[in-house]
């Protein structure tokens, strides 16, 4: 590895945290009901700064309906592997923008962190590899692979065109390997490699119980409220201890090998890790276990993400006429996502009281993925992400989701799927007040570059076989 390079990199700190600050300021929410030309203004912004980087070809790819995707390749090393490095350039909504300390959509410098939506989860993940691109570029005229990039225009929304991108763009994305960069660390300054992702199952869930509301005074005790019908509902899907009591839910999920549990206990996490980095309130228990990273990593959850009937602004002295709510499950490998869905709605009706009417809508179920952290490829991750943070790198779960990945890694006939990231514990991703630990994002481009050279001499045999465990189980 040429240290100019690695010395260059670190000497434009300031031009990569300037760039991310540009990215931030798009406000590219994916979701419906928002501007989707901000998407549009992101990707022409990400465009622009792979170009700047030293990428050639870089295009636009659209599909009809679908938030824009970004490409961009450098393919001048013949004879050497191919990596093909992704990120994800649309946001989640800001949320309850009176609780972010700062602009959600300008990115500020505080405590070493750079806050703003988008700054972790996944603009920096662009701005991670074009800065190392171009560090490379700028010092030795080349890279030792060859190297493409896209960048995703609608992953927070779980991917809904994926298919479709692959069917018309599956040639141009061959690769030998996939470089993720959209998870995180296991804690700050410590360099993680994630090898599972849970999937997940939710829906919109609708209660009604009249066609208006009603005065609560006039017409409060005869009348059902579907509020509390709701709430009924929710309760009963879980027991006291927080597990969950949808039958079946927990047939499938499979025990950890003897590897495993040793990998888990060597992390030494403890509830007062969890409560530090969760930021959960002091006199809130921990629930659902004593092994808590199993449970965040190796075990199925509920959540409701969102709930509402009529509105603290419009709150009136009512029966509303319905309630509303998200609710989903986070899912583990084999368990089948579809399925899972259809027990979900199952159990909630079968828990709807009074007579309830209950509508659901906007079901989504995305698979989870496991992959198996043996061989060549995940070897030369960990030694460049141990060079670029200057300490053993570990290699841990993820409780989220990426629907990518599975799909992605098939259609790519089962290569290597490498998860990396700059987020910590404390970024409050979908969150307010996300964050970017600077550190650890300078960090990672250091790791970028030494992952280059790393990944430069991985032979195709090695490739294959190492692929072939993350290939069977992205179809469960």
């Amino acid at each position: 590895m040429n240290q100019e390079t690695l010395r260059f990199a670190q000497s434009n700190e300031a031009k990569f945290i300037e760039n991310l600050k540009n990215l931030v300021k798009i406000p590219s929410v994916s979701f419906p009901g928002f501007d989707p030309q901000f998407v549009v203004n992101s990707a022409e912004a990400v465009a622009g700064l792979l170009r700047s980087s030293g990428l050639q070809n870089v295009e636009i790819l659209r599909i009809k309906d679908a938030h824009p995707y970004v490409y961009g390749e450098w393919m001048n090393a013949p004879g050497k592997p191919t990596l093909l490095l992704y990120a994800h350039h649309d946001v989640q909504p800001a949320g309850r923008e009176s609780l972010w300390n700062s602009p959600p959509f300008e990115a500020i410098e505080r405590d070493g962190r750079l806050y703003g939506r988008g700054t972790a989860d996944d603009k920096c993940g662009a701005v991670i590899h074009a800065s190392a691109i171009w560090s490379c570029l700028k010092t030795e005229g080349k890279l030792p692979l060859n190297v493409k990039m896209i960048v995703e225009g609608e992953e927070e929304i779980g991917s809904p065109h994926l298919e479709e991108f692959l069917k018309a763009y599956h040639q141009k994305m061959q690769a030998d390997a996939m470089i993720l960069t959209d998870t995180g660390n296991y804690d700050t300054g410590i360099p993680s490699i994630t090898t599972s992702l849970r999937g997940i199952a939710s829906v919109d869930v609708l209660v009604r119980a009249s066609d208006h509301p009603l005065h609560s005074g006039m017409w409060g005790g005869p009348v059902v409220d579907p509020v509390q019908a709701l709430s009924k509902m929710i309760a009963s899907l879980t027991d006291k201890d927080g597990k969950m009591t949808i039958p079946g839910i927990y047939s499938k999920v499979r025990a950890l090998s003897k590897a495993e549990a040793q990998s888990l206990k060597s992390l030494k996490y403890s509830e007062k890790d969890f409560r530090k980095q969760a930021q959960i309130l002091p006199k809130t228990k921990i629930i659902g276990g004593k092994d808590l990273l199993n449970s965040l990593w190796n075990e199925p959850s509920l959540s409701v993400n969102a709930i509402q009937a009529s509105s603290k602004k419009d709150c009136a002295n009512i029966i509303n006429e319905a309630a509303w709510c998200h609710i989903g499950i986070r899912l583990v490998p084999h368990m089948d996502p579809k399925q899972t869905l259809e027990s979900l709605k199952k159990a909630l009706l079968k828990a709807a009281p009074w007579g309830v009417t209950v509508e659901f809508s906007n079901g989504h179920a995305s698979p989870a993925w496991l992959a198996e952290a043996e061989g060549t490829a995940f070897q030369a991750a960990s030694r460049a992400l141990e060079k670029g943070f200057g300490r053993k790198t570990v290699f841990i779960g993820c409780g989220g989701s990426i629907p990518f990945v599975g799909p992605f890694s098939k259609v790519l006939g089962g290569v290597p799927a490498i998860l990396i990231g700059a987020e910590d514990p404390y970024t409050n991703p979908h969150s307010e007040n996300e964050s970017l630990h600077l550190g650890d994002f300078f960090k990672s481009i250091q790791s970028a570059i030494h992952l280059y050279e790393e990944m430069s001499n991985i032979s195709a045999r090695v490739k294959s076989a190492e692929g072939r465990f993350s290939r069977v189980l992205s179809k469960v």
